[in-house]
């Protein structure tokens, strides 16, 4: 079997979000679960992605994490799709079928680049009761004052009234393909001093039915949507590009009128490890249809055989 390593949400090497990719051979089936398992924790990354083919520019892929199997990996897709290039299943230009335990996904995948369409937007739940939240962010290690400003793109609001309190942006467990916690903090500076008490949090995830917590700030200079992520249930304390999180927090953010159908946002993401990471999200409606995409770039680190 081939596999590769790959930086997914990046433009050059050592940025962005690194995955094992695997590519079986022709005609082969997984491997059982526990072996697949067993390689993406021998790999340490945290998703490893196993892709079997299943026709012409259809492929079938599963998701492993050092702990567990998942239903979709964002950056593995990616990843993933840039490796097929490479190893000539693919050609750029093409528009591929990705069937996930996720569902079936389109992938459009150009030179260096995949745009992939994410799981159908899922609103499980807001995270309101005042008790609930200060939990959620003191478990984060966050202790600010300013958690009841309304924040909006560039903007900082003291809430004088009803209208104004329902829009503050509270936390909120949306799934566009596995679930997350996406936490609203309110400057860049919050964010990076985000120190999250891991044991609690698996357990608070856990509780929530939850992969992990996505904390973001819309209050930047330079009108991209900052991000952190962080999944200790899945042995992952901090991920430095999750592209279904971001699938998630494009719909978050659509929901409370900050992004409009036909727009484009971008994240950035891994800051804070030293691994930066562009991310683009865009929304389309079709009547009450809301359909999400999540791109970006991958460069291909290094590549092998492995022998399962």
């Amino acid at each position: 079997m081939k596999f590769y390593i790959v930086d997914a949400f990046a433009e050059a090497l050592f940025g962005g979000n690194p995955a094992g990719i695997v590519i079986l051979g022709e005609g082969s089936d997984f491997p059982d679960s526990e072996r697949m398992r067993k390689t993406a924790a021998e790999l340490r990354y945290s998703e490893t992605a196993f892709i079997k083919t299943i026709g012409l520019n259809h492929f079938q892929i599963r998701y492993f994490t050092p702990a567990a199997e998942v239903d979709l990996c964002g950056h593995a897709t990616i990843g993933a799709f840039v490796a097929l290039t490479e190893a000539g299943l693919v050609t750029p230009g093409t528009s591929c079928l990705c069937s996930t335990l996720a569902g079936e996904l389109n992938i459009l995948v150009s030179e260096g680049s995949v745009l992939m369409d994410m799981g159908v937007p899922e609103a499980i739940g807001k995270i309101a009761d005042p008790d609930h939240q200060k939990e959620l962010y003191e478990i984060m290690g966050i202790h600010s004052k300013d958690q009841g400003k309304l924040m909006m793109l560039g903007k900082e609001l003291e809430t004088q009234s009803a209208e104004e309190a329902s829009a503050v942006l509270i936390p909120e467990i949306i799934s566009t393909g596995l679930p997350d916690i996406l936490l609203p903090v309110v400057s860049e500076a919050e964010l990076a001093a985000i120190a999250p008490d891991f044991p609690v949090l698996s357990r608070l995830s856990e509780k929530y039915g939850v992969v992990g917590v996505h904390a973001f700030t819309v209050n930047t200079s330079d009108g991209a949507v900052h991000c952190r992520n962080f999944a200790p249930l899945y042995e992952i304390d901090e991920e430095a590009a999750t592209g279904t999180s971001n699938g998630a927090l494009t719909y978050y953010l659509y929901k409370n009128g900050l992004l409009s159908s036909g727009d484009t946002i971008s994240f950035i993401q891994g800051e804070a490890m030293g691994r930066p990471s562009a991310i683009t999200g865009t929304l389309t409606c079709s009547g009450e249809q809301v359909k999400i995409q999540v791109g970006g770039s991958a460069v291909i680190l290094a590549s092998g055989s492995i022998y399962l």
